[in-house]
């Protein structure tokens, strides 16, 4: 009688699970917005490792004379989490307004590390709270962007979060390898709009918005910053790939693509596209390497190329297309980027500028391992034991 009640008990959290998930990814889905953004000029600089991006964003906090606005998805009260905090502290002290909105979830900051920074003048929000009346959706949901503006003209946004990992200073992970730009000048009204419309959404704060914006300088490199809220990025990617010529480079620590981005490579490749995939070779979170395996055969019968980098952990997010456009910014190619958290990418259209991100690609691709057909189909049963839950567990990883 209590084995049947335990498994009455578990049998209804799943459908309560499956049906809270499922309506609440509808209602987002019915109330996200599709971004129309201008084509800006703005002057971009690439970033691929944690010292030279937090030097900068640190010597540019420093900098700041009227306000610093910073989210993050994951922010770790470590070493660099509090280089960071103490940055944002020394300039509110000094009347500067700083803002620091980081996700409910990925925060790791505790109510002492709050509370000093309150004390000290910093303005403190989570976002993306989980609410009813749908629960487990919500505690899905994350806002996975990483923007930071600094008096309105200078902007960061990519894949680094804030924690010593991203620094190399995790022994699991060794060096970790990513993709973040620096934007002077026009295209970071872009970024204010967006961080803005996430701190009033999770705080209420009436902003005098004028003050945010100041007049920007233009730069040598064409971009358009494109925010999504769990809609639309699919068929972007898909219609990329659609249009795609000549090559298609991809770098991501996630990929779990989906039957149509899947469909759309393979197509490609057919069609005598050079599609090359860069993942990393080891996973940071239970079964979501695993999770890509299933996708990897049918890209590889096709002729497409897919290379596991091995010198640390991948986590660079980008998407060259025919060496014309570029996308970089906080999204994966998995469901979880698509269909759940909110994100924001940065297309860039400069020639120059792709060819520098291609050599960085083309580098990352020099020291990793390319995946054969004889090793997929040599993995262990347990391995693919292994990617049938992952699969069964996909949406949400």
């Amino acid at each position: 009688m209590v084995l049947m009640m335990i498994v009455a008990i578990i049998l209804l959290l799943v459908i309560w699970m499956t049906v809270d998930f499922r309506l609440g990814m509808k209602k987002q889905q019915r109330e996200a917005r599709r971004y129309v953004q201008e084509i800006r000029k703005g002057q971009c600089e690439i970033l691929t490792t944690g010292h030279d991006l937090f030097k900068k964003m640190i010597d540019d906090i420093h900098n700041a004379e009227k306000h610093v606005h910073m989210l993050f998805y994951i922010f770790r009260e470590d070493h660099i989490g509090n280089q960071v905090l103490k940055a944002l502290k020394e300039k509110a002290k000094e009347g500067v307004e700083v803002r620091l909105l980081l996700d409910r979830v990925g925060c790791d900051l505790s109510k002492k590390k709050r509370q000093e920074l309150k004390k000290a003048g910093v303005k403190f929000a989570h976002s993306h709270p989980p609410k009813f009346p749908y629960l487990f959706f919500t505690l899905n949901r994350r806002n996975h962007r990483k923007i930071t503006v600094i008096d309105g003209h200078l902007g960061y946004i990519g894949g680094y979060n804030v924690g010593d990992e991203y620094l190399g200073r995790k022994p699991k992970f060794g060096d970790w390898r990513d993709i973040h730009l620096r934007i002077q000048g026009d295209g970071c009204q872009d970024l204010q709009e967006q961080f803005l419309e996430d701190w009033v959404v999770a705080t209420r704060e009436k902003l005098n918005t004028d003050f945010y914006y100041p007049v920007l300088q233009q730069g040598d490199h064409e971009l358009k910053i494109i925010p999504s809220d769990g809609a639309f990025l699919e068929e972007s990617f898909i219609d990329f790939i659609k249009k795609a010529e000549d090559s298609i480079y991809i770098g991501t620590p996630y990929f779990i693509p989906g039957k149509e981005i899947k469909t759309a490579l393979i197509e490609a490749a057919k069609r005598g596209v050079d599609v090359k995939v860069i993942v990393p070779k080891q996973g940071d979170h239970p079964l979501v390497k695993e999770a890509a395996f299933p996708y990897f055969q049918p890209l590889l019968e096709a002729g497409c190329e897919v290379y596991r980098y091995y010198r640390g952990f991948y986590h660079a997010k980008t998407i060259v297309i025919d060496k014309k456009v570029c996308d970089i910014g906080t999204a994966n190619i998995d469901n979880r980027s698509f269909h759940i958290n909110h994100e924001i990418n940065c297309l860039i259209f400069d020639r120059e500028f792709i060819k520098d991100v291609i050599a960085v690609m083309d580098h990352d691709i020099s020291i990793s391992e390319r995946l054969t057909v004889e090793q997929l189909k040599n993995r262990s049963f347990f391995h693919k034991s292994k990617e049938k839950i992952a699969s069964a567990l996909s949406p949400l990883l």
